[in-house]
């Protein structure tokens, strides 16, 4: 039995026929449509590798059954840049050396995204940490995390407040 299902992936329309209604959304994403930026850690939910935004909230990509998911948006690690303008997370995470292997930092970039645009990231570290606690990084990178978040949310705001100024004037 096939299941047609239409989703918007990082800005584009994808028509996708699904052989199996099992499959999950990571799994689509790494297997069928060739992005594999969103990591498979652990493949239950535990370890926030495999984060992405699903109309605009962070959700675990290996508990996500794609078979849900029809007339969804989905953005990836993949769809944050804008060519070879990073997405100011994106800048964070390197300016504060927020990675070392790097296998958990798109979920964490993707889960760091979901904070701000949530209003949930604020500048308090303590705050962070527990807003980012259901992604984990085994190499215990979470103080430059931590500040990655910290910058990119002000570098946000201000460029918020710029624009806001822009239109105003």
């Amino acid at each position: 039995m096939s299941l047609s299902i239409s989703l918007t992936i990082n800005g584009s329309t994808r028509d996708i026929a699904l052989d199996d209604p099992r499959v999950t959304l990571l799994d689509l994403l790494r297997d069928r449509l060739d992005m594999p930026g969103t990591k498979k850690g652990c493949d239950r939910g535990q370890c926030g590798a495999c984060t992405v935004l699903l109309d605009g909230k962070r959700v675990n990509s290996c508990l996500t059954l794609a078979a849900t998911l029809d007339g969804a948006q989905v953005t990836t690690i993949e769809g944050l840049a804008r060519g070879d303008d990073l997405h100011p997370v994106q800048a964070a995470f390197i300016d504060t050396d927020g990675f070392q292997c790097g296998f958990c930092t798109p979920g964490q970039i993707m889960s760091a995204v979901g904070l701000i645009s949530e209003g949930l990231a604020g500048d308090d570290p303590e705050r962070i940490r527990e807003g980012m606690s259901g992604n984990i990084c085994r190499c215990a990178a979470y103080h430059g995390i931590t500040l990655a978040v910290q910058q990119a949310s002000r570098r946000m705001a201000e460029a918020e407040a710029d624009d806001r100024e822009g239109d105003a004037a």
